[in-house]
């Protein structure tokens, strides 16, 4: 079956194909008003020639797909003229077709995913053009700019630092780095997602989804948006609970990938942190209408912040390098409670993948999430003032439940 796809005789059916749906989407826009969109049959001609071109091509006739692209680009060129002559503007037809070409060609020469992925991009973005459009139009100058800076740090800032560490603390710029984007990233997704979903419901998905990769982070960016909105200060400090809760389920499925045996003992231990936390959540009074608008959300991407975070994240590597130094192995509960409010991660799974299991290395565990819950207590209620107490009074007695849990 692999043989008979890779072969010519059904490389050709399937460009016809592809540019049939692209086609097709054509046809529903010539129906919708735009008598000028080439239809299905001129799609799957087009892609015809390019196939040909494209035999043509491996046949070692010279220039034979570019020609085919010249005499396809002329005739799109009179087409658009003869738009213009009817006062109809813009290059989607033209460059439908001009997609169907290179569809043809690419189905013989190019490996099949690549002509598939551009056919069905294609459509999709054809079919949503009255929905980009619109989000177009909605999009601000600070969201516009809130994009640029995102991808600047993103694309082009953290691949351009060294990941490898320096000085006697091991200090890693691009790691460091991460954290930036990381920080950034929530918030960033955040204000879209409400934006998109509406106040409540988009920030409850944004700790959810925050929630896997880094609460912390989803506390700072949540605390930030409380102090920026007071009226959306009660969901955010929901999303933040409901981010620290899925750490603990997360936490789980990684020490249950490095040893299955601590996870066996910390099986209905970390399920029903999280459990309390989603009903600390729940009970969250509420400070703000039903109506939660988000018109007046501002500062889609705030780098000064996130840059702050960094230089604690920072700070705390080093504070913990120095206790490991001074204090070994007969530290660690102690150094689990310091490491909890920088990342808790690397010393879990250290401590699991490090021996058998003691009830002093599950109680390290259980001390440095207690930690970690306690940090985000105070970075989240430091930030938004209109709902602290209700913060530190959530996160503090959240805490204090670790401490049973680590003494059984």
């Amino acid at each position: 079956m692999d043989a008979f796809l890779l072969t010519d005789q059904a490389k050709l059916p399937l460009a016809l194909g592809l540019s049939a749906l692209i086609g097709l989407e054509r046809e529903r826009s010539r129906a919708g008003g735009n008598p000028h969109a080439a239809g299905v049959r001129t799609h799957m001609l087009v892609a015809l020639f390019g196939f040909l071109m494209a035999q043509l091509h491996q046949a070692q006739v010279p220039f034979a797909i570019v020609a085919g692209l010249v005499v396809v680009g002329a005739i799109q060129v009179a087409s658009f003229w003869r738009r213009v002559q009817s006062n109809l503007f813009g290059w989607s037809s033209e460059l439908s077709v001009l997609l169907s070409y290179s569809v043809g060609v690419l189905c013989l020469l190019a490996p099949l995913w690549v002509p598939t992925a551009a056919a069905v991009l294609g459509t999709l973005i054809l079919t949503e053009k009255s929905d980009i459009e619109k989000y177009v139009e909605r999009l601000d100058q600070a969201e516009f700019l809130g994009v640029l800076k995102f991808l600047l740090v993103t694309t082009i800032v953290l691949p351009m630092l060294p990941d490898q560490g320096y000085t006697q603390w091991d200090l890693n710029p691009a790691r460091i780095w991460k954290i930036v984007v990381l920080v950034s990233s929530v918030g960033f997704v955040g204000y879209f997602l409400t934006r998109k979903l509406g106040g409540k419901v988009g920030l409850w998905i944004s700790g959810l989804v925050g929630g896997v990769v880094s609460s912390t982070a989803v506390a700072v960016s949540t605390g930030r948006l409380a102090s920026r909105e007071p009226a959306k200060a009660g969901v955010a400090l929901q999303a933040a609970l409901l981010a620290s809760s899925i750490m603990y389920l997360r936490i789980l499925v990684l020490i249950w990938l490095v040893s299955p045996a601590f996870a066996w003992a910390l099986v209905w231990k970390l399920p029903l942190l999280s459990a309390i936390g989603v009903l600390l959540a729940l009970t969250v009074p509420k400070l703000s209408s039903s109506q939660e608008g988000v018109e007046s959300l501002k500062n889609p991407f705030e780098i000064l912040p996130a840059l702050g975070f960094a230089a604690f994240f920072t700070l705390f590597w080093v504070a913990t390098a120095v206790v490991r130094n001074w204090l070994g192995a007969s530290g660690l509960v102690l150094l689990g409670l310091i490491v909890g409010a920088v990342d808790i991660d690397p010393f879990i799974l250290s401590v699991a993948k490090g021996g058998q299991v003691e009830s002093a290395l599950l109680a390290a565990i259980l001390m440095s999430m207690l930690s970690n819950t306690v940090a985000k207590g105070v970075y989240f209620g430091s930030l938004a003032a209109p709902v602290r107490k209700q913060a530190f009074m959530r996160y503090f007695g959240w805490a204090l439940l670790h401490i049973p849990l680590a003494l059984m």
